[in-house]
């Protein structure tokens, strides 16, 4: 059975609380996993959430801060040490990539695993496979930081009473969507376009068109929520959103479900965080992170 959620591995911005680990994230998508910004102490929290390193796919790294980066030593090792059977691929920006060497040769182990380097260099696709599209686009942060969207190919879901209406039944129905015609009767004749789903995950950044970008037409929307309203001027300062900034970009993006994450440790109040989302006018699905979370991504429409 296919899933796809969100497991929420660590919600802390900058430094670790004793709630909240560093940020980590990973996102099951069928039978392939993404793990987003694995910052330190992900590996004990992927044990913690039950996920393996033989879940992993690929690594998707927004930018080298270590709250977003240093767990990379440990989880790529882990990979190495469980032996995982696939290809695992690496994206960074570019301009981090002695970092990402430096925490990968953090220290002495045996490699096993073929881990692929796929650094980012430009806004646009990174990689298509018959799942998805993974794409990325440029933020703006103190550091050359990049947001990551997947983006489903568009389907078709068959409609019974025009099947019906045809005659088309049985093995027919098979045929005709193998096919794309049946007896004079084309695909298009009786069904409709089933939208692919999309996710997006875009942490510290200003507000900037990246991160309109990456929000458009999401179902799911995982966004850095550094501040409260009230320290807009902090936020800015060091290239963050509040609360309501990365609401607004989800309600301008029409996200469906928006998921606020990357709290700074200055608030001991999540509630504050929805409440300041929801005056900012978003009225889609809406969840304040926490550390183990899972969150589904919604069915399709």
């Amino acid at each position: 059975m296919s899933v796809r959620e969100l497991v929420v591995l660590g919600t802390a911005s900058q430094v670790p609380t004793r709630h909240r680990n560093h940020n980590g994230y990973l996102l099951r998508w069928d039978g392939e996993g993404i793990l987003f910004d694995p910052g330190e102490g992900t590996q004990r929290q992927m044990l913690r959430a039950g996920a393996a390193a033989h879940d992993l796919n690929r690594i998707c790294v927004t930018h080298f801060h270590g709250d977003h980066s240093l767990g990379l030593a440990g989880v790529i090792q882990r990979i190495n040490l469980d032996q995982v059977p696939h290809e695992i691929t690496a994206h960074y920006p570019k301009s981090g990539r002695r970092f990402f060497d430096r925490l990968r040769y953090a220290t002495a182990y045996r490699e096993t695993v073929q881990l692929t380097q796929a650094p980012v260099t430009a806004d646009g696709a990174l990689a298509t496979t018959p799942a998805y599209t993974l794409e990325a686009r440029k933020l703006s942060h103190s550091v050359e930081s990049y947001g990551y969207r997947l983006v489903e190919p568009d389907g078709r879901r068959m409609l019974p009473e025009r099947l019906a209406a045809h005659g088309i039944k049985g093995p027919d129905v098979g045929r005709i969507q193998r096919e794309g015609a049946l007896g004079g009767v084309t695909l298009e004749d009786v069904s409709e376009v089933r939208r692919g789903q999309r996710f997006a995950f875009v942490m510290d950044t200003r507000l900037c068109d990246g991160a309109y970008a990456l929000a458009e037409g999401c179902d799911m929307l995982v966004i850095e929520s550094t501040f409260l309203d009230e320290d807009e001027e902090l936020a800015v300062e060091h290239g963050h959103l509040t609360a309501g900034q990365a609401a607004r970009v989800a309600k301008e993006g029409g996200v469906r479900h928006l998921v606020l994450t990357h709290f700074s440790q200055r608030y001991t109040e999540p509630d504050e965080f929805e409440r300041q989302a929801r005056a900012a006018g978003f009225e889609g699905e809406l969840t304040v992170a926490h550390d183990l979370l899972r969150v589904p991504v919604p069915k399709r429409r």
